[in-house]
């Protein structure tokens, strides 16, 4: 697990190795172990590294095959880096150290371009290959790792994080107002745009080949198949998915370092602990957290399986001083990110460092088995859709007569079901919906989107879809968004900001394509979520666990800005800065806050303003003063 970061000039110019180092240094969080920089004629290659595999000094990168034409950097863990090394042995090819990272070299040297669709794993990578003068830089299927780049004057530039890209000082940030307002809707800024104009993530699964000079163009080596599985039986079913999970989770315990699991008390982690537990002979370390509000706690839950496999169990009960802590994570993330779980992800990830160096998670079980609330309140919308057109209004007009206050949601609801279904799912995971940021925007914004862009985005997504029915349309439409988005970010970034590496064995190619042939129907019955998944380790987990309603991994923002951090909410919001910015109308951000005060749940939405007010304030007003000249 590392940092990557490079330049590449244009024809006949050299790589600026001191933009590199100080992206080196920007992501020096990523890379506690060592650092290097490559560089000869137009490429310039910058690597942190967190010592995972083979922890000797051989190992380190940038790091070339044996006559030095084939130059990587990577970011990740390739997990059948054994037995691609065996092939490529066969073949003829020596090897200096055990690192998965030099087999990727290798693999260049027979494969070419081919090379991301043989790996499996999480990287981010880049490759230079010096006999050919060409430069590959790939991404992972499900974007566990980050790549981001930019095409400035100078030249190609990206790094691992966004924040180690802009201290390059060779490209310009200016605020991109279509991901503002895709991030006010989302949370997140999606891909394939970062909230600066001009600069990229580079989608999951896809990869860049260019030459000097060349205009970089973004490519999917892999694709997610969603076609329905026939008819198989049941049972099998039930154990196919059960072998595949524990195979996942075994070849995650790979490491030359302390190793453990994040323990939520929910049905994925322990899962994961329990194949764990089972293919270890020493007892696993877990590390879990609370919060004081008893409504907040998953913490029984935890020690239930922590107590019945014996783990080493770790956990603190925390209230941390948001006011403090919230800017220092903001400007960890690059740019606005509101996920609340960011917050508790980050205590859990520095708690579990003090401890490990590797820690497997339950992320991504929701999108590939289905165990979101929402797919079945989009299931029964898409019922009630299919009524009757008397009948399909008389519920919409009853839903939305909901009074004020609380009931805002089962409005929300209402418009969602008389929507098309990419504007009725966003409505139900959306921080503000089109006519409330209509309602916030300043007038000369607020013209700038006559339409949504997100929604639309959404709809490209539904349409493309082979999924067999719908729910597994609205899964697959997570897994490319939400997932990489918003889950994998979130982790990446808080624990990497601890040099911890987090490995998610629910996105393991293999049960992700197992999960997607499987038909929604196996999934969801009735209310209850992730039924093939539970089925296949009922005899692991608890039926306590088993049985309880899906808890997400929150914050309880309802409470909080009940008591101080209103106060500064409303300090931040409407201070002469933020007004000036001329994003919001100010006397509509002061109602959203005194309705808020009255008793109506606006938590999510006042958090959304004020980390993006603290982006600015942290963030975005530093990048400009730097990088004005390239502007």
């Amino acid at each position: 697990m590392c940092g990557i970061a490079g330049h590449l000039a244009h024809p006949g110019e050299h790589g600026d190795r001191e933009a590199v180092r100080h992206m080196n240094a920007a992501q020096i969080h990523r890379s506690p172990d060592a650092t290097g920089i490559w560089h000869d004629g137009p490429m310039a290659l910058g690597h942190g590294r967190l010592a995972i595999i083979d922890l000797r000094e051989v190992a380190q990168q940038p790091m070339t095959n044996e006559t030095g034409d084939v130059v990587i950097v990577v970011n990740g863990e390739i997990y059948n880096h054994l037995a691609l090394r065996a092939e490529l042995e066969a073949k003829g090819h020596t090897f200096r150290s055990r690192s998965d990272s030099e087999v990727v070299a290798h693999l260049w040297e027979e494969h070419g371009p081919a090379t991301p669709a043989l790996l499996r794993g999480m990287f981010g990578l880049a490759i230079w290959d010096r006999r050919t003068q060409q430069l590959l830089l790939a991404r992972d299927r499900y974007g566990e790792k980050p790549v981001h780049w930019a095409m400035g004057p100078r030249g190609l530039v990206f790094a691992s994080e966004l924040a180690g890209l802009v201290a390059a000082g060779l490209v310009p940030t200016e605020l991109d107002p279509a991901a503002l307002d895709a991030y006010l809707a989302l949370q997140y800024v999606p891909h394939p745009s970062t909230i600066y104009a001009g600069v990229h993530k580079l989608p999951p699964g896809h990869a860049i080949l260019v030459r000097p000079g060349e205009t970089p163009v973004p490519r999917p080596y892999a694709t997610i198949d969603h076609t329905p599985r026939a008819f198989v039986d049941p049972r099998e079913l039930v154990r196919e998915v059960r072998r595949t999970v524990e195979d996942a989770v075994r070849v995650r315990m790979m490491s030359d370092v302390p190793l453990g699991a994040f323990l939520s008390g929910g049905v994925d982690s322990s899962i994961v602990v329990a194949c764990m537990a089972r293919a270890s002979s020493r007892p696993i370390k877990t590390f879990s957290i609370g919060f004081g509000a008893r409504d907040h706690s998953e913490l029984p839950f935890a020690r239930m399986i922590a107590d019945r496999y014996g783990t080493d169990h770790h956990e603190e009960i925390v209230e941390p001083d948001t006011v403090s802590l919230l800017p220092r994570i903001v400007r960890q993330y690059g740019e606005p990110f509101a996920d609340p779980s960011a917050l508790p992800t980050w205590v859990l990830s520095a708690m579990t460092k003090r401890h490990v160096t590797v820690a497997l998670s339950g992320d991504g079980g929701d999108e590939a088995f289905g165990g979101y609330k929402r797919y079945v309140w989009s299931h029964v919308a898409h019922l009630i859709r299919r009524l009757p057109r008397v009948a399909r209004h008389g519920v919409v007009r009853l839903l939305g007569a909901t009074p004020t206050g609380p009931g805002r949601w089962v409005r929300e609801y209402a418009r969602a079901v008389a929507s098309d279904e990419a504007t009725g799912y966003l409505r139900f995971i959306s921080h503000f919906s089109a006519a409330e940021k209509q309602d916030i925007y300043t007038p000369e914004l607020a013209a700038r989107f006559a339409t949504d862009a997100t929604a639309e985005r959404f709809a490209a997504i539904l349409g493309a879809s082979h999924a067999g029915d719908p729910l597994s349309r609205l899964m697959e439409l997570d897994v490319r968004t939400y997932l990489p988005d918003d889950i994998f970010t979130k982790v990446d970034i808080a624990s990497m900001a601890h040099a911890l590496e987090v490995r998610a064995p629910f996105v393991d190619q293999h049960v992700m394509a197992l999960a997607a042939s499987i038909p929604a129907s196996a999934k969801i019955r009735r209310t209850t979520g992730k039924t093939i998944l539970k089925a296949a380790f009922a005899d692991l987990i608890p039926q306590p666990i088993l049985a309880r309603a899906k808890r997400g991994f929150s914050i309880p923002l309802r409470r909080w800005f009940a008591d101080e951090l209103l106060g500064f909410a409303r300090e931040t919001l409407l201070s002469k800065r933020a007004r000036e910015r001329g994003l919001f109308v100010p006397g509509r951000i002061s109602a959203l806050l005194d309705r808020h005060a009255r008793g109506e749940d606006h938590g999510d939405r006042i958090w959304n303003l004020l980390v993006l007010e603290l982006w600015h304030l942290e963030v975005h007003d530093r990048a400009r003063a730097v990088t004005t000249a390239c502007a």
